[in-house]
């Protein structure tokens, strides 16, 4: 996916989500079911409590390349909330879009 979306392969470091916890979403579209074989989207939902974590990997990207990771999520119903890491850093995370008004400062500033 990342080719496809980057053009490139992502150079990342793993580190985690505090505040959230792992979740699924049911996958709405048919053909995407059945050209994954999946039935649920992985996702992480905000719980607000700092010892819940989800680990994961941030990769550092242009913008231009954020832009490409937007289209990519948007069929999925995800958004791009900013989060605090638990190494202290701030990302962009993509949400489902039924979790992501409940995430501090979920708002983007381009959009919403």
């Amino acid at each position: 996916m990342q080719l496809a979306t980057f053009g490139r392969t992502l150079q990342g470091e793993v580190d985690a989500l505090v505040g959230f916890e792992r979740s699924r979403v049911k996958i709405e579209d048919a053909q995407v079911v059945a050209a994954s074989g999946e039935t649920h989207y992985a996702n992480a939902t905000y719980n607000g409590k700092a010892d819940s974590r989800v680990s994961g990997t941030v990769f550092e990207v242009s913008e231009s390349e954020l832009a490409s990771a937007d289209v990519y999520e948007e069929p999925a119903s995800y958004k791009r909330v900013l989060a605090t890491l638990a190494s202290g850093r701030q990302a962009w995370v993509y949400v489902h879009a039924n979790s992501a008004a409940a995430v501090p400062g979920h708002m983007r500033p381009d959009k919403d």
